[in-house]
């Protein structure tokens, strides 16, 4: 530092080092005490000096006066300025312009979803709001203690925020969201304090940024299931705690950065090296070899489609053309009309149904008899479309079979058949599917369309790639897969409940409105946000197949009353939760007919009443329990009530989801850091003026 008996040029350069690059409400404080400090040893020490040099200290005077004026707008209308480039829901509705944000006596939020320390914005808290919009970065820098962002689980869409006008920003979550596009250097150039940045779930392209390898206190990285394609740049960081790059499109050797993490974290890509296998360098072929063995193949496909062609034509023989013109001849010059079920029993065995049409080119009288679409966003197509559709036999179940049918037009449609749905009439059956069409719920797989005739019908669905809970819960080692972690079986819990409560408030009528829940009925997407099918079925399927095969009727109740109640559905979700938390199948499912004594429920209620801080009964291969013994036992005591057989004691719907949305994924979740944080990251009691010096002397 030049000295303060210097010219008063070195005071004005020095203070405004100060301020290059600081916001106003950083700067303006120290800014103003330090001028006014050097204004006045100046002033004594050259008391006697010309009066030039007078006149510029009180220049830098006005100018820190003048910053120090400028600080910006209060707490509360920054927040609000950010508030309005977001949809508006219930996040903001106690954001109260006349009410501070931070009550700086108690240091306790006044408005919610705000963090406080030390009464001023630590941070925001935006998780399960379905917000979408833009966020609007350019307000939050205002805020000169802002170090913290959360925005999982929502429908932000587009290209990331510019955060490196967050200078001072320590923790960053943005994953489970629609995010999508390439994220440049810039996004975190300068992102000194930048500690954990959590982006997974998203739709991102491109290359990793390789400035994140540079970020000298980063320790988290999530990216996982996006779209990140070439390379991991290198990485640079002496302490890395989790970072996870699964299930992208990245090639190529691990850096050695990167080599201390576990295999799992690169799962889903074409990495080697590092916990991986070891690179192989594969042998290039000449350009000149590929062009001949192309040019070759061509030749040879040419001359086959040659030989073809002057079979087909020495093939038509008069005696052929005799029988062309005895069909022609016949009368009404009909052939014999294939039915839907028979086109449907051979895609169910595999084989390819052809376009069948009539002499004169029309179309089959079957292909009049069209699908009723119950979704008027979805593209149209026909029943004989689905019938030429390549097929794929997904499984055999209680109703019927299950396939996947890939549309030539693009579209991949699953269908069910159901042979024995006939406990209403047609009209009945149409309103019902009419009534199941106008649902409309994240949670929930659509019913898109439906084929009626009485023998059988089709219920149309879009397909969901990431299989059946059932699958993962109970079929991911013999696929070569890692198992459910506790945050997404919570994830999973929590979504199949707000499917059932919906079907609950929009289906009133109904005794059970789900009424056939299992971990086979609820799919998982990409993001393993559940959603279940098969869902108000009981009034159309025949009675005596849904007492013999429907979970409804597997309940204790049913059993011991001879009938279901509403909370029927209570006890299969009870169930489902044994099963995600345990890993054990509920054998007694597989019995036809009224369920069994010998339940899941009754195993864990034994084992629990046995030692109720006995942690065995969880699954032993579920991963990401760390600090969450607490909760995982919570959630395992509320699948407990659910199943209670006492119909007095067992929770109803509602209370059961208020009472599952209670649990959380760790002790301490309650002070922000849920969804991924950890206990590392919880402020140290220097409070603020430690992030204000340290902030003020890196920039």
């Amino acid at each position: 530092m030049p000295s303060l008996q210097r010219k008063p040029y070195y005071y004005f350069s020095f203070v405004a080092a100060l301020c290059k690059g600081a916001h106003p409400q950083v700067c303006a404080p120290p800014l103003l005490v330090y001028a006014m400090s050097a204004a006045y040893r100046y002033s004594n020490h050259n008391r006697h000096h010309h009066p030039r040099h007078r006149l510029l200290l009180l220049a830098v005077l006005l100018a820190a006066a003048v910053v120090s004026a400028s600080s910006g707008s209060s707490e509360a209308e920054i927040l609000l300025r950010f508030s309005k480039s977001l949809s508006k829901n219930d996040a903001f509705s106690n954001w109260n312009p006349n009410v501070p944000p931070c009550d700086q006596k108690t240091d306790n939020n006044n408005w919610e979803n705000v963090i406080c320390e030390n009464g001023f914005v630590f941070g925001l808290r935006l998780e399960d709001k379905g917000l979408s919009g833009t966020i609007d970065v350019d307000a939050l820098k205002e805020l000169a203690n802002f170090r913290t962002i959360s925005l999982i689980n929502n429908n932000f869409e587009g290209p990331l925020p510019i955060l490196s006008q967050l200078a001072g920003l320590k923790t960053a979550y943005f994953s489970n969201n629609k995010f999508s596009g390439q994220i440049d250097n810039s996004v975190f150039e300068g992102m000194h304090w930048l500690k954990k940045l959590h982006i997974a779930n998203n739709q991102f392209t491109g290359k990793v940024p390789s400035i994140l390898g540079q970020l000298p206190k980063l320790t988290e990285l999530r990216l996982e299931n996006n779209k990140f394609e070439g390379q991991l740049p290198d990485f640079n960081q002496e302490r890395i705690m989790d970072m996870n790059f699964s299930n992208n499109s990245l090639v190529g050797p691990i850096p050695r950065g990167l080599s201390s993490l576990k295999p799992s974290s690169f799962e889903g890509n074409d990495l080697c090296d590092g916990p991986l296998s070891k690179c192989t360098s594969e042998p290039k072929i000449a350009l000149w070899t590929i062009i001949l063995v192309v040019i070759a193949v061509a030749a040879a496909i040419a001359a086959i489609i040659v030989v073809i062609v002057i079979l087909r034509q020495r093939k038509q023989t008069p005696e052929t053309e005799a029988r062309s013109g005895a069909a022609n001849n016949s009368p009404g010059g009909a052939t014999h009309q294939k039915a839907p079920s028979a086109d449907l029993d051979k895609m169910e065995q595999g084989q390819v149904v052809a376009p069948d049409r009539s002499p004169e080119g029309g179309k089959r009288p079957e292909q009049a008899q069209k699908l009723l679409f119950l979704k008027d966003d979805m593209e149209k197509f026909d029943l004989p479309d689905l019938l030429k559709a390549s097929a794929e036999i997904l499984g055999s179940g209680v109703f019927g079979s299950t396939y996947k049918a890939a549309l030539s037009t693009g579209p991949v449609m699953v269908v069910k058949r159901f042979r024995q749905m006939n406990n209403v009439g047609k009209e009945d059956f149409h309103e019902h599917m009419r009534r199941l069409g106008r649902l409309s719920h994240k949670n929930l797989l659509p019913v898109v369309a439906f084929y009626y005739r009485k023998e059988e019908k089709l219920l149309v669905s879009e397909y969901v790639n990431n299989v059946s809970l059932a699958v993962h819960l109970h079929g991911n080692k013999s696929r070569g897969q890692p198992n459910l972690d506790w945050p997404a079986r919570l994830k999973i819990v929590k979504g199949v409940a707000k499917g059932l409560l919906y079907l609950y408030s929009e289906l009133p009528s109904l005794t059970a409105p789900h009424g056939h829940l299992k971990s086979s009925n609820v799919l998982l997407n990409e993001s393993y946000e559940p959603l279940l099918t098969d869902y108000a079925l009981l009034p159309v399927v025949n009675l005596e197949h849904a007492q013999e095969h429907m979970i409804a009727y597997k309940s204790p109740e049913f059993k011991h009353t001879g009938r279901i109640t509403r909370k029927t559905d209570v006890w299969t979700l009870g169930v489902l939760i044994l099963e995600i938390l345990t890993g054990k199948f509920p054998s007694n499912f597989l019995q036809q007919g009224k369920g069994s004594d010998t339940d899941l429920a009754t195993w864990v209620r034994s084992v629990v009443n046995e030692d109720p801080s006995n942690v065995e009964v969880f699954e032993k291969d579920m991963r990401g329990t760390k600090n969450s013994e607490a909760e995982m036992t919570k959630l395992l005591k509320i699948g407990l009530s659910c199943c209670e057989l006492d119909m007095d004691k067992r929770f109803d719907m509602k209370e059961a989801m208020e009472r599952i949305e209670e649990v959380k994924e760790r002790e301490g979740d309650d002070d922000f850091y849920s969804s991924y944080a950890s206990e590392a990251d919880m402020r140290s009691s220097r409070g603020l003026s430690d992030d204000f010096s340290q902030v003020s002397l890196n920039i």
